[in-house]
């Protein structure tokens, strides 16, 4: 009863490059219920990715929502993870105009093999709060951290590679 015709608009500017300078390469721009009240109980969200030549959206996953993904311009590496006990990658290289899913709740990851182009995509999610969690950063980059005799046992590794691990500055490339 008290919504107005901006509830439903945001001037995005997704036509726009974003800066892909960090540690991964990639820049994630998404347009979700917190940035667009509109989307509210509507099941839907949507994202920008940049990828700097050679950059990647790294290994993540959203755990409330599945993905769809469209090449807007150059190449991608994409691929997913199924579940236990399998653990199967399945992956593609995308051109411009290919489209790919990621299902809810697996782990996937987008990679521009190309080193000297940028690649853009565009993926609509199916829901308006899809979560997102980078996978090394939610496992190594935790506050507190996770112990490392845990961590250690996990990935059969010496706690001083974990240590180093979790010593490094995790980037989050989500705006």
């Amino acid at each position: 009863m008290h919504v107005t015709a901006d509830d439903f608009f945001k001037a995005a500017e997704l036509d726009k490059p974003r800066n892909t300078k960090g540690k991964v390469g990639s820049n994630v721009t998404l347009i979700n219920v917190m940035q667009l009240a509109g989307l509210n109980t509507l099941g839907i969200s949507l994202a920008r990715i940049d990828y700097a030549p050679l950059g990647e959206n790294p290994p993540h996953t959203h755990p409330r929502g599945t993905e769809i993904l469209t090449v807007l311009e150059g190449t991608l590496y994409v691929g997913f993870v199924t579940s236990n006990p399998n653990n199967t990658l399945l992956a593609k290289v995308l051109n411009k105009g290919d489209v790919f899913v990621f299902p809810e709740g697996l782990i996937h990851f987008q990679f521009n093999p190309v080193h000297d182009m940028p690649a853009v995509a565009l993926a609509a999610l199916s829901s308006q709060n899809p979560g997102a969690i980078t996978i090394a950063n939610a496992v190594f980059g935790s506050k507190p951290p996770i112990s490392d005799d845990v961590l250690a046992k996990a990935f059969q590794v010496e706690k001083g590679t974990i240590d180093w691990l979790q010593a490094q500055f995790w980037e989050n490339n989500h705006n």
